[in-house]
């Protein structure tokens, strides 16, 4: 199924998402921190990590259904915060664990620069046909 939004108007476009590679059940991307994903207090707001989390693992369901002809749709997402990010990059990897019929979980680690752990995702998503 063609997107029906192009690329470069979505939601990963706002946040800055750069893919670097889409494998075989693995997705990896950078997002430079700018000031519109900051919080109040100059930290990464939380949601943009459970949202980068939900852009990996749907990018990498999405790609590994797609020659079936089925799409990707975000069902769960359980963000855990472990240390704040206010400056460079946040860097992102995703990893399936399962690749199921109608449903893929994920386990999505963000990092700063330094490689320190920030945040974690477990990510389900489900697995439909168009329409």
């Amino acid at each position: 199924m063609k997107p029906v939004i192009p690329l470069e108007d979505s939601f990963d476009a706002v946040l800055g998402v750069e893919y670097e590679r889409p494998g075989d059940g693995t997705v990896a991307a950078t997002i430079p921190v700018r000031r519109h994903l900051l919080q109040p207090y100059g930290l990464v707001h939380g949601g943009v990590y459970a949202a980068i989390a939900e852009s990996l693992a749907s990018a990498g369901t999405a790609f590994g259904v797609a020659a079936d002809g089925k799409i990707a749709l975000g069902e769960q997402n359980d963000t855990s915060f472990l240390r704040p990010i206010s400056s460079g990059s946040i860097h992102a990897s995703a990893r399936a664990l399962h690749r199921g019929r109608t449903r893929w979980i994920w386990d999505v680690e963000m990092r700063d620069d330094e490689g320190r752990l920030c945040a974690v995702t477990r990510m389900t998503v489900a697995v439909r046909a168009p329409g």
